[in-house]
């Protein structure tokens, strides 16, 4: 006869302060832009600050934030600053065509009209690769649904053409583009994926009970598979970019600014606050006020720790990358997201969401936040180098080399090695990948 007993479990999770925070920061200012908007229409008791005085205010606070010192005519550049412009003159990339077609796609279910809402928010967070780049909680937070009910209609996202688009890793993407679930190659991937990524051929041939013939067919359709269903067509709407920062000098020294000045100021609505401490208002309507309230009191305190978050990690990375910012470009030195994270006393996952996407404007041009982050290598003497180091040397090689007969990943691996750098050559062959760089054979010209 089953018994009941009572066990005690400690569970971590989210308060919705945490998750709205979260969602929040890993938007860029484009997407923050429209997240503001929905926010203004969804939430009676949050307002815009649109009044002279208000804009007075603000570009008060924004002298103050920046310490313009005596004369603030020689901060550089103006127009951050210049109110009287209009946002259109801002550069917004196109994400026409493509998102359009994949929306247009949605027609063929008969969806709810939350599911439609949730279908096109999975569709506008695609990445260049076409892998769905934000975390199905913040879109079942967002919209008040179940992390289930999200996941069923990302399936649906997920049927469109091309096949694979919406996947949220490489396993994914490949087991989509598969419709036969009881072929081999299915099989290979979806039991055996991590095996079949580090070339354990044997394993799975062993475990599936197939033969090397068998083996080699199903590898035949695995490598037909487009592993980037997005690439092309979605980096191709990107090449114009809103930054997110601005980091310019004055009097030798960065100053780092979010560079959210356009978009409007949020204050909770006075004449519902009014209404909030009238008498006799019903139960019902009190509670819906309250949740408004606490709803929009989060919203605008996650905007400004979304402002600080950026502005700190920006403030290391400069701290940490001082070749480069001082106008050589090349010259990254070894740092991890860890690095940042403990400097700044945060978790690694908030400053991965930092990062992610963002784009900060400097005096050298605009470069991606995660640029800035690169893999240290160890060499022989001791010394910590960049990796980034290392593949720049790599593409001077193969840059150089004859191309009637292009070096083979073994030789670039002794040539490093003459240059300092005793590479393997597998560490060759990741970072030529990683560079976009084809193998020798593809690189062969008739000369």
């Amino acid at each position: 006869m089953p018994q009941l007993r009572q066990v005690h479990q400690l569970k971590q999770t989210l308060s919705p302060q945490q998750v709205l925070q979260a969602s929040l920061l890993q938007l860029n200012i484009i997407n923050l832009e429209q997240k503001v908007i929905d926010e203004l229409e969804l939430n009676p008791l949050l307002e815009q600050t649109d009044s002279e005085s208000d804009m007075a205010e603000k570009d008060e606070l924004s002298e103050r934030e920046v310490d313009f010192d005596e004369d603030p005519d020689e901060f550089e550049p103006a127009n951050i600053y210049d109110h009287g412009k209009k946002i259109t003159e801002i550069p917004i990339p196109d994400k026409k065509g493509f998102i359009e077609g994949l929306i247009q796609q949605l027609d063929i279910y008969d969806l709810e009209e939350w599911e439609r809402r949730v279908s096109e928010e999975i569709i506008w967070n695609l990445d260049e690769n076409g892998y769905l780049d934000v975390e199905i909680i913040f879109i079942a937070d967002r919209f008040e649904r179940t992390e289930q009910e999200i996941e069923t209609v990302l399936k649906k996202v997920q049927s469109l053409e091309p096949a694979g688009i919406a996947a949220r890793n490489l396993r994914e993407c490949l087991l989509i583009q598969l419709k036969d679930k009881k072929s081999t190659a299915y099989k290979i991937l979806d039991k055996f994926f991590d095996d079949y990524a580090n070339h354990r051929y044997e394993n799975i041939q062993r475990e599936l009970k197939i033969s090397k013939n068998d083996f080699s067919q199903a590898t035949e359709q695995i490598i037909h598979l487009n592993p980037r269903p997005g690439e092309g067509v979605l980096a191709s709407q990107s090449d114009t970019v809103v930054p997110d920062l601005l980091a310019v000098k004055k009097q030798n020294k960065w100053v780092v600014i979010v560079n959210d000045l356009y978009m409007p100021d949020l204050k909770i609505s006075n004449e519902y606050l009014d209404l909030m401490n009238q008498p006799g208002l019903q139960k019902s309507t009190i509670k819906y006020l309250k949740e408004k309230y606490d709803s929009a009191a989060w919203f605008i305190q996650a905007i400004e720790q979304r402002r600080q978050t950026l502005t700190n990690v920006m403030n290391s990375i400069i701290k940490r990358q001082p070749d480069f910012f001082a106008g050589n470009l090349r010259a990254l030195r070894p740092m991890k997201l860890q690095d940042i994270a403990d400097e700044i006393n945060m978790d690694v996952s908030t400053i991965s969401r930092s990062t992610r996407g963002k784009y900060v404007d400097t005096i050298y041009g605009i470069f991606e936040l995660k640029s800035f982050f690169t893999e240290g290598y160890l060499l022989d003497s001791g010394e910590e180098v960049s990796t980034q180091k290392i593949k720049d040397k790599l593409k001077q090689l193969i840059d150089r080399e004859h191309k009637d007969h292009p070096l083979t990943d073994t030789q670039l691996a002794e040539e490093l090695k003459s240059n300092d750098f005793p590479v393997a050559r597998r560490t060759v062959a990741k970072y030529r990948e990683q560079l976009k760089l084809p193998v020798a054979r593809l690189r062969r010209q008739l000369v």
